[in-house]
């Protein structure tokens, strides 16, 4: 904005009485706020994968399709976790026959790298290896649970596990079954509750979702569901489960006969609601997984009209100068203009009200763009809405700051480098904790 039009929007707002008076403090903030990352592939294509996220695991918004094509093969059942590196990890079906799957990493879910085929070695290569889960366990060993017919696509399939022998995640145990489960099972999805866990997966024979518990990964199994037990009917595969926001648990799972998609809600995995269909999914996406991240922690910065001073260079103050933001050295003295550049009014986040967004005086926010921040006027689509909300964090370098994570990024924060404002990976020091570091002041304008 032109110096002439700052003027102008000054003497604007004295005549209105001063409306970017600060509001009064408002904590908003009651602890970690979920975000779910879902990984797809579509009706229209087993070789490109489509990302989406959301705020409540039942509105999903799509962030990128065609997000990665695999070098050869297809990218059916793509299972997503974040390791221990800060990577995301893709496993998915390299093809309808074979002994394969395949692996890929992002650093921020939107653009992947092929990493690997990985031989399970159970089939031969006409048989078929699908359907590859994630699956972390309490004590942080990493394992793929794989769904494999000796005999291709036709045959008894059965359920096997490996396990990560790395950290790179580059090199895998032998392959072991999952005993009790039997032959002719598909789509093993589990989590663990307490000491036990629980195996959700399609019986290929009769096409309902059935229900195993165990006391040990790798068995044995006993089955607590089988038949219809839910209540959903036969037809179904894919099933993927999540905790919500309350922490009760909800499966999806791929009604693929009628081309929909559909999820039930549960608090103790053991009786779920009836199905619903999930809106703006059904009929385009597949056999997914979602992946919840938690974003921010309890802290409560205060909201309405302040400005934003670098921990670790408290001369300066977070401001946007044609539309980039960066930190530049302003006191009470500045010109009026760099002063009103340099107060934004926190408010509710856009795309989580239990998170923030900042809003400039002339009523545009700052967000991310390829990871730099700048100023923009808000589009009313979704994708600005995450890329505009921060999550609160008690300040990286302590000292009474606040450090803002991205909510539809996790992981990465607000921070300067060379003075311009980016959303950055985390990184242990305290450079990086005072770079992601800022005291809020009153408004400077």
């Amino acid at each position: 904005m032109g110096r002439l039009r700052y003027a102008a929007l000054a003497a604007l707002l004295c005549m209105l009485g001063g409306l970017l008076v600060a509001a009064p403090a408002r904590a908003n903030a009651a602890g970690p706020v979920p975000h779910y990352l879902m990984t797809a592939f579509t009706n229209s294509s087993e070789s490109n994968m489509y990302v989406y996220d959301s705020a409540d695991a039942t509105r999903f918004t799509l962030q990128r399709a065609n997000a990665y094509t695999p070098p050869s093969g297809l990218v059916r059942d793509p299972s997503v976790i974040r390791h221990t590196d800060g990577y995301y990890y893709l496993v998915y079906t390299t093809g309808w026959t074979g002994n394969t799957i395949g692996i890929a990493r992002s650093a921020d879910y939107l653009s992947w790298t092929f990493q690997r085929n990985v031989t399970v070695g159970v089939a031969p290569a006409n048989g078929s290896t699908w359907a590859p889960e994630w699956f972390v366990d309490s004590d942080g060993s990493v394992h793929i649970v794989v769904s494999v017919s000796q005999t291709g696509t036709a045959g008894q399939f059965q359920p096997y596990r490996i396990t990560a022998t790395n950290t790179a995640l580059s090199a895998w145990s032998a392959p072991a079954a999952l005993a009790g489960i039997g032959t002719n099972h598909i789509d093993s999805f589990i989590v663990k509750v307490g000491g036990t866990y629980h195996n959700f997966m399609k019986n290929e024979t009769t096409k309902y979702i059935e229900h195993a518990t165990a006391t040990a990964l790798t068995g044995p199994w006993s089955w607590v569901g089988t038949g219809n037990w839910a209540g959903w009917g036969s037809g179904l595969e894919g099933p993927a489960l999540v905790r919500l926001p309350d922490n009760r648990w909800r499966i999806y799972f791929d009604q693929y006969g009628a081309g929909r998609y559909y999820s039930a809600d549960s608090s103790d995995l053991f009786g779920f609601t009836a199905k619903t269909e999930l809106a703006g999914l059904s009929g385009t996406v597949r056999h997914f997984t979602v992946l919840r991240e938690s974003v921010g922690d309890s802290s409560a910065p205060p909201t309405g009209n302040r400005s934003l001073r670098s921990a670790n260079f408290p001369d300066r103050y977070v401001r946007h100068r044609d539309n980039l933001a960066r930190i530049d050295v302003l006191n009470s003295g500045s010109a009026l203009a760099d002063r009103q550049d340099a107060t934004f009014q926190i408010v509710a986040g856009l795309a989580n009200s239990s998170c923030y967004s900042f809003r400039a005086v002339n009523g545009s926010y700052l967000r991310h763009w390829d990871f730099t921040m700048r100023l923009a006027g808000n589009d009313g689509s979704a994708v600005f809405a995450g890329d505009a909300t921060f999550c609160s964090r008690s300040g990286l370098a302590g000292g009474g700051s606040y450090s803002f994570e991205s909510w539809n990024h996790p992981g990465r924060y607000l921070r300067h480098y060379d003075y311009v404002l980016r959303v950055d990976p985390y990184a242990a020091g305290s450079t990086f904790a005072g770079d992601a570091s800022f005291t809020l002041t009153a408004p400077l304008a």
